[in-house]
């Protein structure tokens, strides 16, 4: 059930890239975005998806200490990215509808990939930072999650070390990360709202 769910999505986004390159009609700033959209959440899937699977395959539903680091350094790197690129994709239809006329002129592709590198490297940061200060803690017990999946608030409480920096990083970097990206979409649809 869960691989046969897990293809349909990869097989869906590939489909979507495969489409995007193969159509130079397709060749424009918003397909640009959908199909880096699209990859970002193929590799947001091959994140937690094939552990879950060998999990279920073994009966064994625990995950170790550098595999739990590794996932959740990579889902915060490609959830980050995913919510950067609908920020930029906000973003590029405010574009195209407040400013129709220079549209061509302020979305060029230098623009679009420069904005995808940016949003890249926001997400990385966003991973490195939390793995690098998970990795500051100590932990007393034999470190075996018992669970597919890893959250970096699972891993934060096993610690026995002070905690307190870690949290405030969470939350400060959630509302930065997270926030801000929200803020950039509600803003972008607030000033198209009038327009309908």
């Amino acid at each position: 059930m869960f691989l046969s769910m897990y293809l349909v999505t990869v097989l869906g986004n590939l489909l979507i890239i495969l489409a995007v390159r193969s159509d130079s009609h397709l060749h424009t700033p918003m397909y640009f975005f959908l199909s880096n959209l699209s990859l970002a959440d193929i590799c947001m899937g091959t994140t937690t998806i094939p552990k879950m699977l060998v999990n279920i395959q073994t009966q064994d539903q625990s995950i170790s200490y550098t595999g739990c680091l590794s996932q959740v350094c990579f889902v915060l790197i490609f959830g980050g990215l995913e919510n950067f690129l609908l920020a930029v994709m906000a973003y590029h239809r405010f574009v195209a509808i407040c400013h129709p006329l220079r549209y061509t002129v302020i979305m060029n592709p230098c623009l679009c990939v420069l904005l995808l590198l940016l949003c890249l490297l926001l997400s990385i940061v966003h991973g490195l930072l939390h793995t690098l200060m998970v990795l500051q803690l100590s932990f007393c017990i034999d470190l075996e999650i018992p669970h597919f999946f890893c959250e970096l608030f699972q891993v934060i409480k096993l610690a026995c070390s002070d905690i307190f920096i870690n949290n405030i990083l969470v939350y400060l970097v959630s509302i930065m990360f997270f926030g801000l990206p929200l803020c950039g979409i509600i803003f972008s649809y607030t000033k198209l709202s009038p327009l309908f």
